[in-house]
């Protein structure tokens, strides 16, 4: 049923969106002028094959849905370029991004790939309040919780080939620690900020696939997490990360800046 659901989601955005680009395409321009967006298309994720290959992709039909949302909200102003990646053409890697990833952004003459440079870059570049703090204690937090992901990720995704809990269990209680360093606020640095986006397509992801496949409940024993994924439930009531309650935007529209819509789409592409 999951994959079926996907699958209709997918079918539906991508009518709305620009077709993927893939080996018979011609490149796009490239520097000049223009800012464009790279990022996997959705025909790659209809060949996905089950639930799990999904859910180790990152992937999940509610995300593909915001993202193809904040894809549509920007095409005004940014050039969408979505690339085949079970078919990539040669020229992304020699003319675009030497290192043949999605998502790259390219912005100002050059083209900046890696989610977390890419989430620092656009908070830095971009139009729009600022999402990181400026107390310094809560930046170098931030930025050891930043380095972190990549841990984060492996010790969770290697539980999904067996019944060994224990880097799992140990990484959901650094996340459960981390959150309990301050007490200004639900989240990592007691107000929302990057390490919240960052840490966003992960846990989220996580906890139903682990509750429902593998039987085990990231939040028992966690109340500080459990309170993250509440107060951050993409799934739910922040959809559109609530900027208009965390940023304190007098509407959902006016905090839906460029900037806000780039955070969204490299959350999702994650």
């Amino acid at each position: 049923m999951f994959v079926l659901i996907f699958l209709v989601v997918v079918e539906s955005v991508q009518e709305d969106l620009p077709p993927a680009l893939d080996s018979t395409s011609e490149p796009p321009p490239v520097f000049d002028g223009t800012t464009r967006y790279n990022y996997m298309s959705y025909s790659c994720l209809m060949k996905c094959p089950n639930e799990t290959c999904l859910v180790g992709l990152g992937i999940g039909a509610h995300f593909i849905q915001i993202q193809a949302n904040c894809a549509l909200g920007l095409q005004e102003k940014i050039k969408l370029v979505p690339i085949d990646l079970k078919n990539r053409p040669d020229w992304y890697k020699e003319k675009v991004y030497p290192p043949n990833k999605v998502p790259a952004l390219e912005h100002n003459n050059e083209v900046k790939g890696e989610s977390l440079d890419l989430i620092k870059y656009i908070d830095t570049n971009f139009e729009g309040p600022s999402l990181y703090p400026e107390d310094t204690i809560k930046q170098e937090f931030g930025e050891e919780l930043l380095s972190y992901t990549d841990t984060f990720y492996k010790s969770v995704t290697t539980s999904f080939k067996g019944d060994w809990f224990d880097d799992a269990a140990a990484a959901f209680d650094y996340i459960e620690k981390a959150l309990s360093k301050f007490d200004d606020g639900p989240f990592f640095l007691g107000q929302f900020s990057l390490v919240d986006i960052a840490y966003a397509p992960f846990i989220e992801r996580f906890q139903p696939y682990l509750l429902d496949v593998k039987n085990y409940d990231i939040k028992v024993g966690r109340p500080k997490l459990a309170a993250w994924i509440e107060n951050h439930s993409l799934h739910h009531k922040v959809q559109v990360l609530q900027f208009s309650h965390t940023m304190g935007c007098r509407s959902h529209e006016h905090c839906m800046d460029k900037k806000t819509r780039l955070f969204l789409l490299i959350l999702t592409e994650e």
